[in-house]
């Protein structure tokens, strides 16, 4: 029998709650029993209690214990697969784990995942010499393959993994006015659009529940934001565990996103096997995973009046949201572990195969 194919995932892990470290611990975990790929774990994110609260220090600190790491654990494997964002991010932790798996003359898999691509790739002219470095790049959304096409970098998609034994689909009809979101505080998000929808919305509907989950820099100006706009039954809920996200869309009647800059959202995947239809902005990857008035309602960026329209019409119309959630059900065919794996194991294979 051939010898397994020795994999070092890089990325965050799940201290950090996030889109990237619950992929890696989705794909992990459709590694755990595999025959031919034995896949490893290094996170980048160290915990360091005593560090938390002051951030320069707190990456210095992980940087300083993530390179000999990564330069130990690389030595003894075949491929990295490294999970990478843009940006500054992408300097501190893709660029070394890039350098390391050239210098112990492995093979070097970007698995990149940021909406920002673009703005990155015009920001930052170290992005495309080390994009370069890497045997294949790996984006989760044909969105982001378009990206780095129009820079003339070739790369691949493969699509994130949705456990749809984590959800219960729950088929909604005549929905309450019962609303959520879940992305980041943070701007690019811009959550404020949501916030001034549902001022529209309690207009019409003053029973209207409104919660934010997740967190970020954000949060205090969005609080007061809400406050401004004088919103009744508006709840910030901070970051939930992943094992209690399931049950937070299964609260929920409608699901709303309207970020200015977006790769490729795993919440609309869950929201699709939940049953829980879904505003949101036409924003990078979006249009990429939902097809307007298909298996959503798409709206421009940071139209709250539109996205207050589209969530009037979702209370409005059962027939529409039956449609919509039954079509989101069928389009995660492509999104399953088994599928996904497949595929990542297939790439591992040509790599070692092909020297």
């Amino acid at each position: 029998m051939a010898e397994k194919v020795r994999v070092l995932l890089i990325a965050p892990s799940l201290d950090i709650i996030g889109g990237q470290a619950v992929q890696a611990a989705r794909l992990l975990a459709a590694f755990k029993d595999s025959a031919d790929i034995r896949m490893e774990f290094l996170p980048f994110n160290a915990r360091l209690s005593w560090l938390e609260r002051v951030p320069v220090a707190r990456t210095a600190a992980r940087l300083f214990l993530f390179v000999p790491r990564l330069l130990w654990r690389a030595a003894s494997c075949d491929v990295l697969h490294i999970f990478s964002a843009g940006l500054t991010s992408f300097m501190l932790w893709t660029v070394p784990a890039v350098l390391a798996g050239r210098l112990c003359r492995k093979k070097v898999i970007i698995n990149y995942r940021d909406g920002r691509a673009e703005d990155h790739l015009k920001r930052y002219r170290s992005a495309r010499p080390a994009l370069r470095l890497a045997h294949v790049i790996v984006a989760p959304s044909g969105y982001l393959v378009d990206v780095f096409a129009r820079h003339g970098i070739p790369a691949r998609s493969i699509f994130n993994i949705i456990d749809l034994s984590k959800f219960r689909y729950r088929q909604r009809g005549k929905l309450k006015p019962v609303f959520m979101t879940n992305r980041g505080l943070e701007p690019l998000y811009n959550v404020a659009c949501i916030l001034r929808a549902f001022g529209i919305i309690q207009q019409r509907w003053p029973e209207a529940v409104l919660t934010i989950a997740h967190d970020g820099p954000c949060r205090p100006a969005l609080e007061q934001l809400a406050r401004h706009l004088r919103l009744r039954n508006t709840r910030f809920i901070g970051s939930v565990a992943p094992a209690n996200v399931p049950e937070l869309y299964d609260s929920a009647e409608i699901y709303i996103t309207t970020p200015n800059i977006d790769n490729m959202p795993g919440s609309l995947l869950e929201c699709f096997a939940s049953g829980l239809p879904i505003v949101a902005t036409r924003a990078g990857g979006i249009p990429y995973i939902a097809t307007h008035e298909q298996t959503a309602l798409l709206v421009d960026l940071n139209d709250h009046e539109a996205v207050a329209a589209s969530c009037l019409r979702l209370l409005e119309d059962e027939e529409l949201v039956r449609h919509l959630t039954q079509a989101g059900r069928r389009e995660l065919a492509r999104y399953t572990p088994e599928h996904s794996r497949d595929q990542w194991a297939a790439l591992y294979h040509e790599l070692v195969d092909n020297p």
